[in-house]
Formats: structure tokens, sequence, C-alpha cells
């Protein structure tokens, strides 16, 4: 079988560990036709080489396909998946990189997940495993962003 990311442990060699997008949560989760395959494999391979994180904003996110809080912690268990609060540093660098977003011609009139989840990726030293990297490969270039047939690879990660 062929592997979900290529050169993995080359390229979270400078990287604290793999934080985790919600994409690729729900696609698991949800057996998604086209992604769950992708998002399964490319899991597992990162928990084999990293330290998988997850925020509260991708907690919020996956959040929504669970009744009940206890559910959703038996699928994100803790002893998999570290919980990491956001660093105030990433809401700094959310809001710089939400405003480029803007000045080139973004409609959002306030900043999204995704620049949240890019900055903590970059402040914290963090891949990012999601299978939607047009946004974060923009605006957050110094993160190893981990994503199908993505052929991107960034230097050391650095905040």
């Amino acid at each position: 079988m062929t592997a979900a990311i290529t050169n993995l442990r080359a390229r979270l060699s400078a990287c604290r560990g793999v934080l985790v997008d919600s994409n690729v949560l729900l696609d698991i989760a949800t057996d998604d036709p086209n992604w769950s395959d992708w998002s399964g494999r490319a899991l597992a391979e990162s928990a084999e080489h990293a330290t998988l994180f997850i925020n509260p904003i991708i907690y919020a996110e996956v959040s929504i396909g669970y009744t009940t809080i206890e559910a959703l912690d038996a699928a994100l268990p803790a002893m998999l998946y570290q919980r990491e609060p956001l660093p105030w540093e990433a809401g700094f660098l959310a809001g710089k990189s939400f405003l480029q977003y803007r000045r080139r011609g973004g409609l959002r009139t306030s900043p999204l997940p995704d620049f949240y989840i890019g900055a903590h990726a970059a402040i914290g030293r963090l891949a990012l495993l999601t299978r939607d990297a047009a946004r974060y490969v923009s605006y957050f270039p110094k993160v190893q962003i981990l994503a199908p047939e993505s052929k991107r690879c960034a230097a050391s990660p650095s905040g």
C-alpha cells in the first residue's frame, strides 16, 4: 500500500508534533466515501512518527457530529490526541494573516477558524495534517502541511 504522506519522517524532523485538522477527523468519523481512506492512513502514519495535537477550535468543529461530550471524548481520546490551548501569539498571527486575506480580496469579515488553526501550527512548531491545504499554504508558508498529493515541503517551521 502506498503511503498517504510521502517522506513523512523527514518532513516532521523539525516539528514538535502534528496538529490534526477537523476535516481529517470528521472524514474518519463519518466514513466519508471520498476521504476516509486517505485520512485514516494519514492519521495512522502521523501517529507512528509524532505526537498528535488538537486545540479547542478543532474540538469544537468535531463536536458537531456528537450528541454528548462523553461520545466526543471517546472519539478523541486524550491518550491519543494531546489537547493544547491556543497560544496568545497565535491569536496575533491569525489576525495578521486574516488582514492579508482581506487585503487580497477575501470576503469574510471575521477571522475564520482556519486562521487560528494555521497560526497555532506556526507558533507551536507543529505540522498540520489537513486535506484542505490551500489557505494554510498561502498564509502560513513556514508550516509543514501534510495534505493529499502535497508536493510542498517547507523548511523548519517557526513562529
